[in-house]
């Protein structure tokens, strides 16, 4: 029996989550049962897709249940196990963070090999955030030679890689972040060629054509919105949008207005395509080998904002709503 600590989703949020709606709650874990490996988590990741999960409705993964933990990306290790495809110091990856320890069928685990990478990397750059980026930049938006890329949200952990990818591949990289310091990562450690800091712009429109006065032709959307009508602004003819994600609608308590101008999509035969990453787990194999490549030839980066201890994993996601980190936001459990 070991002690442990779990976060539970006590109430529904109504805008914006805020620490009243959550709890810890301290359990016992039992040994775990035949054919079950029980883990001890050592780190998590904090993602904005868990906010969709707060509501009650039907969605591509079930909604978080009241009095249940939340559920999400992690790291471990194999303390215990009663299966004979796992042994006692693996490293497996899992959805079930937002606990301290737990046990769990063999078939819910991922044995890691890390090929050189930090463990916690593949919650981030080597996991669903740099799987997200491949899937949407080479294959949902088809990057092609010449292409002028823009990406909202670059500093994020998605976005980031995004920026990374199109500037190993040459082009032209146009970030959008919302301060001066995420300005900074962009263009001293990323090396985008502009970098807006759309909080300071008067008209994000008019702020990517002065950057971009020959147009875009690939939008990597995380954010929606503002960014959104820009890039269709600013689109080039045939221009292709991968729609990831549209975090500035997540915590609206009234939808949001659609695109003022998505007439242009008709009129630039635009094409916009939302996109899943689990829809897309065959490019995975790929992925990897391209990342293990790049990454032992020092040409990925890797950006982490890190909180301590899993009582610090509500003020993250927070934070993550607030737009406070860089890079990917883990939590260090153990």
């Amino acid at each position: 029996m070991v002690s442990s600590r779990e976060i539970v989703l006590v109430e529904r949020p109504v805008g914006a989550p805020t620490p009243a709606i959550f709890a810890l709650r301290h359990v016992d874990v039992g040994p775990p049962a035949p054919g079950q490996v029980q883990v001890r988590n050592e780190w998590m990741s904090i993602d904005p897709s868990m906010r969709g999960r707060m509501y009650d409705r039907k969605s591509y993964v079930p909604p978080f249940q009241l009095g249940q933990p939340l559920e999400g990306r992690a790291v471990g290790r194999v303390v215990a196990s009663h299966a004979p495809e796992f042994a006692e110091g693996d490293i497996v990856g899992s959805g079930l963070g937002w606990r301290e320890y737990f046990n769990a069928p063999a078939s819910a685990l991922t044995r890691l090999d890390t090929r050189g990478m930090p463990p916690r990397a593949f919650l981030d750059v080597a996991g669903s955030s740099g799987l997200t980026a491949y899937v949407g930049l080479f294959h949902i938006a088809g990057l092609k030679e010449g292409d002028v890329v823009f990406v909202s949200s670059a500093a994020g952990a998605v976005g980031s890689m995004v920026c990374q990818y199109a500037k190993l591949k040459g082009h032209k990289v146009i970030g959008s972040a919302g301060s001066s310091r995420k300005i900074a990562y962009l263009k001293d450690e990323l090396g985008v060629d502009e970098a807006i800091n759309y909080k300071a712009e008067p008209s994000l429109t008019k702020a990517l054509a002065r950057v971009a006065p020959d147009g875009i032709d690939v939008y990597f959307d995380n954010v929606g919105g503002s960014h959104l009508e820009a890039a269709l602004a600013n689109a080039n003819r045939f221009g292709r949008f991968a729609l990831c994600g549209m975090i500035s609608t997540y915590n609206l308590i009234e939808p949001a207005a659609g695109p003022r101008n998505i007439m242009l999509a008709v009129t630039k035969d635009l094409n916009l395509r939302g996109f899943i990453v689990a829809n897309h787990r065959q490019h995975e194999p790929a992925f990897l080998n391209d990342i293990e490549k790049w990454y032992s030839e020092g040409k990925i980066k890797r950006k982490e904002t890190i909180y301590e201890g899993i009582e610090s994993s509500v003020e993250a996601l927070i934070n993550l709503f607030e737009g406070a980190g860089i890079g990917k936001t883990l939590v260090k459990i153990s």
